[in-house]
């Protein structure tokens, strides 16, 4: 059983009931734009909310307590959104790509040695071009508690640095249920090069 599944039996509490406000302005931006992976989906409120935008879109999690309440949500509100159990240290095997990948929570949750696993999976199931979004916690965020993982922006520039492109690292707030103000986090946008 996956460690999170026992999690999900309750409420996590980074599962706030809809998306994060940081991925509804990448939306309404544009940025966000045709097929989308996002990784780590949890119980699908990122996934649902583009699949209502118009997106194409399939969402995974190791978790399988959090994809059955994923494709329960999907159910009733009536939305084409696609959900798997997967682990995203082996997306090759979706044997598909996207052109964006989305990711709220996920990258902080990996240790030093997935990091490279991650982002040579990343690489396959992201076209050319295609941009990744990543919402992770931010060495800025204070506190003793020890995970998740507070991420500086060298780490993620470090993770990125050949075949990819970062389009910016800006300060953003990762919501939750613990606390009204939210966490201080990064908000990154990072392209696939071309060959």
């Amino acid at each position: 059983m996956d460690i999170f599944d026992s999690v999900y039996r309750g409420t996590p509490p980074w599962d706030i009931g809809r998306p994060q406000k940081a991925f509804i302005e990448l939306a309404r931006a544009g940025e966000i734009t045709g097929s989308v992976l996002d990784v780590g989906c949890g119980t699908g409120e990122h996934a649902l909310f583009l699949a209502e935008e118009g997106h194409e879109v399939l969402g995974i999690d190791t978790a399988f307590l959090a994809i059955q309440k994923a494709e329960e949500k999907a159910a009733k509100r009536g939305l084409q959104a696609h959900f798997r159990v997967r682990n995203a240290l082996d997306l090759a095997g979706l044997g598909r790509t996207f052109d964006t990948v989305i990711d709220s929570g996920f990258f902080h949750t990996l240790s030093d040695e997935d990091r490279p696993v991650f982002v040579k999976n990343l690489a396959t199931v992201l076209a050319p071009g295609g941009n990744y979004f990543m919402l992770c916690f931010s060495d800025q965020e204070p506190g003793e508690y020890p995970l998740p993982r507070r991420i500086a922006q060298s780490e993620i520039r470090d993770s990125f640095r050949d075949g990819w492109s970062v389009n910016y690292i800006r300060p953003a707030v990762f919501e939750s249920s613990i606390r009204d103000e939210g966490h201080q986090a990064w908000l990154a946008s990072i392209s696939k090069l071309h060959p």
